[in-house]
């Protein structure tokens, strides 16, 4: 007669283990935050209107300036002293990034052939110190060129109808272009004298912004 083994049921015999992920009791974090409160006391707590608090040391309230009012007189020391240090690292930062665009501007002015140096002793002593004029009329002549194109005798605004075309539109458009016209050519005395100016030195700095 065979005799079976009894197995036993693990569902019966296994110890009941802990539910870990079971949140605790509301009233026990209520408390925790109610301990804390009581023990930062008055000065770390700010009680809001709507029943909530901000923990941490109330902000220093700005006292009223007038327009134009110096406020290096009224911040903090300490905050004059990290507006500094950004300020100063960001100016470095600028400095450092620019190096390569200001030796290049440097240069160009110099082979420009402007300035007259009197005893030069490099790369020999005596060495002449004409420098040829090429850089200088190849940038006069794209500013003579460049001005004639975009500063016409008609004015620089050019308008384009896009769209459905007709009568009323295009004369909109002839109406936009010589108010354009008249601003930029009577109106703003600075245009065309910076313009002139800049397009001088775009095509020795690269850039002109």
């Amino acid at each position: 007669m065979a005799i079976e083994r009894q197995v036993p049921d693990p569902a019966q015999t296994a110890e009941p283990v802990q539910d870990l992920t079971t949140e605790r009791p509301a009233d026990d974090i209520d408390e925790e935050i109610i301990d804390i409160l009581e023990g930062m006391g008055d000065e770390g707590v700010q009680y809001q209107d709507d029943g909530s608090v901000i923990l941490g040391e109330p902000e220093a309230e700005m006292p009223s300036l007038g327009f134009g009012e110096n406020l290096a007189e009224v911040v903090s020391e300490s905050e004059l002293d990290k507006i500094y240090i950004e300020l100063t690292a960001a100016i470095e930062n600028d400095k450092s990034a620019r190096e390569d665009w200001e030796k290049t501007y440097t240069d160009g002015l110099k082979y420009l052939g402007m300035k007259f140096e009197d005893g030069r002793s490099e790369p020999f002593e005596g060495a002449s110190s004409v420098i040829h004029p090429l850089l200088g009329e190849s940038v006069t002549q794209f500013q003579a060129q460049a001005y004639k194109e975009l500063l016409p005798p008609q004015g620089p605004v050019k308008t384009q109808v896009v769209g459905e075309y007709n009568s009323v539109v295009e004369e909109q458009a002839q109406r936009v272009k010589e108010f354009m016209n008249y601003q930029i050519t009577h109106v703003m005395e600075e245009y065309d004298e910076e313009l002139d100016q800049m397009l001088f030195y775009l095509p020795l700095a690269g850039s002109c912004v």
